[in-house]
């Protein structure tokens, strides 16, 4: 038998969202052929959630598989996945499978996404893999702060949705990757296994993304290709998720140095701080300036001005008039690029003087 398109869900803790990123695949125009969904370390009710979904016999064919006191975290849920694929199919991916989508148990996907995907790959037989294009999901606020953080959230993962480097993609998407099988394949025959199984490997899917390209794999990102994931509710949540993110491909960059496949991300790190650096000095030097003078006397701060209201607004006109009102205000971005500055900063900081926090 052959599997055109096989899911991989792995799911820790999920119970609030299983179901529905479950049913967002049944809902499918191209639907897979077969789903496996790895239960992970949980506690809760996310099992009993989808075998429930595994039973109904109007949804594609599902297998719920238990990995309890899994020590490597997702990446040993979803090589605990792949060693039972390729059991299934006799021993190797690309004899019976041809396309891999992973995807996170928290997460949505458009209804054409493995159509869209699917179209994508067959493009370019050199593609090992398309990313998604990852939305925030809305009306989740509870509280006008809630209300700031999560709407800074959807602007910020929108604004990355149309901006990402698709030649040379930075990292494939945890919440939504669709992989070549002969890619995968390729990755177990050169290292024994497709996520690198590691109490140090903090973000799976970028340390995946950068072995694809140095096996000679190209990947990229599709606008048209969404997944809506949940965003964090809480700014401790936030900083949480973001410094173990940010963290984790600052490990990895050390461990992998400066190289071809390395060099754009080492560079959007410092450039990164060279900006926030830029701001808190120049920025500060011009408030006082602007306070003792007033904006007549600096003709360069007000083209700067007029340069800061447009250019981010016009950058996230894709999402509609009130996200590029709240970047035309200036005031709640500088907020917010405060927050990404202390979680950069401090990710950097942990990881040359802190060990590799737990999680699972």
């Amino acid at each position: 038998m052959v599997y055109e398109t096989v899911v991989l869900v792995p799911a820790r803790n999920e119970e609030a969202g299983v179901l529905t990123s479950l049913e967002s695949l049944a809902a499918q125009t191209r639907r897979p052929d077969l789903i496996v969904v790895v239960v992970n370390n949980s506690t809760d009710r996310t099992e009993e959630y989808a075998r429930r979904f595994a039973d109904d016999g109007d949804t594609p064919l599902t297998v719920v598989l238990t990995f309890d006191n899994n020590p490597h975290k997702k990446a040993g849920a979803l090589n605990l996945g792949l060693r039972w694929l390729r059991e299934a199919v006799g021993g190797r991916l690309d004899n019976r499978v041809r396309h891999v989508l992973v995807m996170d148990a928290d997460t949505e996907l458009h209804p054409r996404f493995i159509e869209r995907a699917r179209n994508v790959v067959a493009s370019d037989l050199e593609l090992g893999g398309v990313s998604a294009a990852c939305l925030g999901r809305t009306d989740l606020w509870r509280n006008p702060w809630q209300r700031y953080l999560l709407g800074m959230q959807i602007i910020e993962y929108g604004r990355a949705a149309n901006a990402r480097f698709r030649r040379d993609v930075h990292t494939m998407s945890g919440a939504g990757s669709f992989y070549r099988a002969e890619a995968l394949q390729g990755l177990i025959d050169w290292r024994g296994e497709v996520f690198w199984e590691d109490h140090r490997n903090l973000v799976e899917d970028y340390e995946t993304t950068l072995a694809l390209k140095e096996s000679g794999w190209k990947v990229t990102a599709n606008q048209l290709c969404i997944a809506y994931t949940d965003l964090m509710p809480t700014l401790r949540e936030l900083i949480q998720q973001r410094e173990r993110w940010s963290r984790g491909t600052v490990d990895t960059l050390r461990r992998r140095g400066w190289t071809k496949f390395t060099w754009h991300s080492i560079s959007t790190i410092v450039m990164g701080l060279v900006g926030f650096a830029y701001i808190l000095g120049w920025g500060s030097r011009q408030l006082v300036l602007l306070a003792e003078y007033g904006f007549y006397h600096q003709p360069l701060l007000w083209a700067l001005f007029v340069f800061w209201i447009i250019y981010p607004a016009l950058r996230v006109r894709n999402l509609g008039w009130k996200a590029m009102l709240v970047e035309a205000v200036l005031i709640p971005e500088l907020v917010y690029t405060i927050v990404r500055a202390y979680w950069l900063i401090s990710s950097i900081v942990k990881s040359y003087v802190t060990r590799v926090s737990a999680w699972k």
